[in-house]
């Protein structure tokens, strides 16, 4: 049995973004994001939406650029810290002693310690409501060298990246699980199964 439960961002998991940005004086920042996706492949493109309220959301607009930051699971204090403190009361980066490094073709600083940044120029801002999403380009992608599997992309096993819940009363973060099945291929077997049905 099924019942409604009202308007909830029941779309699970949602990945964990530590979005990375400079003010107008170089300072880095950092902020923990739930709000991101990959919404086109070629180009690659991806968004996030932040409230105007927050200091990431003033050096994006000062600078167009920002980077995204996979944490991974064992610094999921310094994610969840960097995303409940304002830059404009702490320096994130000293407070967490986390290392901020320049991006390499973006205005913007990434986490070192993180495995996998996508550096991001900004080519659209979109007003939602409470949110405004930033459009942007991935126009450089930096990942620790051990994580890629010959021809196979990202070893999740090796990133451990972490997922977020999103929850009126509380909500939580989780890794992520042994892997259960091969994308673009289990599903063929219905392909068969329409063949057969056709003879």
């Amino acid at each position: 049995m099924k019942r409604n439960i009202g308007k909830i961002a029941a779309i699970y998991p949602t990945p964990v973004l530590v979005v990375g940005s400079y003010d107008k004086h170089l300072k880095p920042n950092i902020m923990t994001i739930g709000t991101g996706a990959v919404i086109c492949l070629n180009p690659v493109l991806v968004s996030i939406s932040l409230r105007k309220a927050t200091l990431t959301y003033e050096n994006i607009i000062e600078n167009m650029d920002f980077t995204i930051n996979i944490p991974n699971e064992k610094y999921v204090q310094e994610v969840d810290f960097v995303g409940i403190v304002s830059g404009r009361k702490v320096d994130k980066f000293v407070k967490t002693g986390l290392t901020a490094k320049r991006g390499e073709f973006v205005n913007a600083p990434y986490v070192n310690e993180f495995p996998i940044i996508l550096e991001c120029k900004v080519i659209k801002i979109v007003e939602l409501g409470m949110h405004i999403q930033f459009i942007a380009e991935v126009i450089n992608t930096i990942a620790d060298e051990d994580i890629f599997k010959e021809n196979q992309g990202a070893d999740l096993g090796k990133v451990n990246p972490i997922v977020y819940t999103i929850s009126s009363k509380k909500s939580h973060y989780y890794g992520i699980g042994e892997i259960i099945g091969e994308a673009f291929s289990d599903g063929k077997k219905f392909i068969n199964i329409s063949k057969q049905t056709e003879i």
